[in-house]
């Protein structure tokens, strides 16, 4: 069971040294938010939720819970007496209830990057653990960051063990980065008070770990006994297996999956695998079991059809499916850039699947999602999207959206069942390959480590003998708003050396296609170089990014679909609006 009360603190274990008496009973902070959300919602109708502010919350939670609140947000321990400077964004408009009941004082000190402006509030500790509170009861983003100072300059300070475990410390001076999740932002005046002192960065989404005032939601589209959101996906050889997912509320234990080959009555199934997921804000369904059949050893070429039911006897509508063929032959796939699950982006994949029913599977390039970790986000994506999941496989990449705040993309890897095949070191599904025909797809997840996956890059490409390459990165390298360098310095000498054809990528809202680039440099060859390409499947905005040398094609757009066709060596697209208009098509044949 993945709860998202426990998303923040996923992979960040604390190493449970003895704390002190008056603390070791203490519950912990994910804990502690539990027990208060599940009785705020025994008591309280959405509208009181709703008018909830920090006087109320301090007044209605216990004491014990009060404590926990104050206490185990942020733990570690010191060889030595310090001086712990808490360094608070003057922008959140209430302060921790916990640092003037803790004894912290307000300095005159104030830090600066440039998004904020941080007050200092400091606070003498004699060695062994310190305990700090939580950031607030709002999402206030720019979260506080912590430093530490011996109180004998010349002694050696240690700060171990800590938690969150994923600590990254440096120190206080300008440069200094601020947030694991914005590395960019850097600070630009330090006082000199303060240089030196070991800086506790942090992640700018634990400021949801508290988060109840203004943080109940609702989703439109609740789950129920009925089994619903249909969606095929691939883990595995696309001309043999399929895998199924679908929705049930959490009451329903178990569900499975009915299949046949059409033309026969010879009828299999197979039960899903049930994972009960949490979305602790989402007022109206809190719990929901997404389960998760994965069929193996079909016939290839073949169209299945199949429907989900319950252990009570509820079904889905039937839908069917077809395998990948296991001769070479032409087929096509639609791509979407962003989506962010809005209403006429369901409009645009109906039309896309209206008006070519021959297309194999869907791609999105990252953004499925506004918010990565509100359920009822991809509850709006399934229900725009409508049967469409349920009859073409979805492939996809996490955008920034999905995998948001240095929080990571846990709702996406649990919604998604892709190939497992990425490297070794990364979340499984989040970078992975398939083939398809005579095409490797190279899904690739650029909100993780690039380094971490440039060998599994080379040795996937090394290892194909496909006519074409095709790779999919939310992030587009060469764009006109804020080209992203680091992609074209680690990769773009690889695409060029292993004759990858086509990037396609989202995340700027305008569309563009570029001429064949050899790293940085337009190629005198059409067959000779990689194409990169930005869309968008959702509402238009970058109007005014500037045509750049590498361009062939560029224009503002909103609602875009593309439709690529391979054949042998030929792969021709075109690019359709939301009237069904082609407003660009291209072919290139090798």
């Amino acid at each position: 069971m993945n709860k998202l009360s426990l998303i923040f603190l996923a992979n960040l274990i604390w190493a449970c040294n003895p704390q002190p008496n008056n603390l070791k009973q203490l519950p912990t902070l994910s804990e502690t938010m539990d027990g208060i959300v599940t009785r705020l919602y025994e008591n309280f109708d959405k509208h009181s939720l709703d008018t909830i502010s920090h006087s109320f919350i301090l007044n209605y939670i216990s004491q014990e819970e009060k404590e926990a609140l104050a206490h185990q947000y942020w733990i570690f321990d010191v060889n030595i007496p310090v001086t712990v400077s808490v360094i608070r964004d003057k922008d959140q408009e209430v302060i921790p209830f916990w640092l003037e009941e803790r004894g912290f004082t307000l300095t005159d000190m104030e830090v600066k990057n440039r998004h904020s402006t941080y007050e200092v509030w400091q606070k003498e500790f004699n060695e062994g653990r310190i305990h700090l509170g939580i950031n607030g009861f709002d999402k206030h983003r720019p979260v506080y960051l912590v430093a530490v100072a011996p109180q004998d300059p010349d002694a050696n300070l240690e700060i171990a063990p800590v938690f969150p475990e994923q600590q990254h410390f440096e120190p206080l001076q300008e440069g200094a980065f601020t947030y694991h999740d914005w590395d960019e932002l850097t600070l630009e005046a330090v006082p000199e008070a303060l240089r030196g002192q070991q800086l506790m960065t942090t992640i700018r989404g634990r400021a949801r770990e508290a988060h109840v005032i203004g943080a109940f939601r609702n989703t439109k589209y609740p789950s129920s006994s009925r089994p619903d959101q249909l969606l095929l996906t691939w883990s595995d050889d696309p001309s043999t297996t399929m895998d199924i997912q679908w929705r049930t509320h959490a009451d329903i234990k178990e569900s499975k999956v009915k299949y046949w080959l059409k033309s026969t009555d010879d009828t299999l199934s197979l039960a899903g695998t049930p994972n009960l997921l949490e979305d602790r804000m989402l007022q109206n369904d809190r719990y929901i079991h997404r389960y998760t059949a994965k069929i193996e050893d079909l016939q290839p070429n073949s169209t299945y059809g199949y429907l989900v039911e319950t252990e009570e006897g509820s079904r889905s509508p039937v839908a069917s499916f077809t395998t990948a063929p296991s001769e070479k032959s032409p087929f096509s796939f639609i791509w979407f850039g962003d989506v962010h699950n809005t209403d006429q982006w369901g409009d645009l994949i109906d039309l896309a699947n209206q008006q070519h029913q021959d297309h194999a599977f869907h791609i999105i390039a990252g953004d499925l999602v506004n918010t990565g970790l509100h359920r009822d986000d991809w509850d709006q994506l399934f229900a725009y999207g409508g049967s469409s999941f349920a009859q073409k496989p979805l492939l996809a990449v996490p955008g920034n959206h999905d995998s948001q705040d240095g929080l990571g993309a846990w709702m996406y890897e649990e919604m998604l069942s892709f190939p497992e095949n990425g490297p070794e070191e990364l979340p499984k599904g989040r970078t992975f390959s398939f083939t398809y025909q005579n095409a490797l797809f190279l899904m690739v997840d650029g909100t993780l480590n690039l380094q971490k996956q440039t060998d599994w890059l080379v040795s996937t490409l090394e290892k194909s003998e496909e006519d074409w390459k095709i790779l999919t990165i939310h992030f587009p390298p060469f764009n006109a708003v804020e080209p992203y360098d680091s992609i074209i310095d680690e990769w773009a000498p690889l695409f060029e050396k292993y004759q990858v054809d086509f990037v396609l990528s989202g995340h700027y809202h305008y569309y563009m296609r570029s001429k064949p680039m050899l790293g940085r440099e337009v190629s005198d060859d059409p067959t000779k170089g990689t194409y990169y390409m930005i869309s968008i499947g959702t509402r238009g905005k970058n109007e005014d990014a500037p045509k750049e040398y590498y361009a062939e094609v560029q224009f503002p757009a909103s609602f875009l679909y593309q439709k690529v066709d391979i054949d042998s060596k030929t792969l021709s697209f075109k690019t359709f609006n939301l009237e069904g208009k082609v407003v660009d098509t291209f072919t290139l044949t090798k």
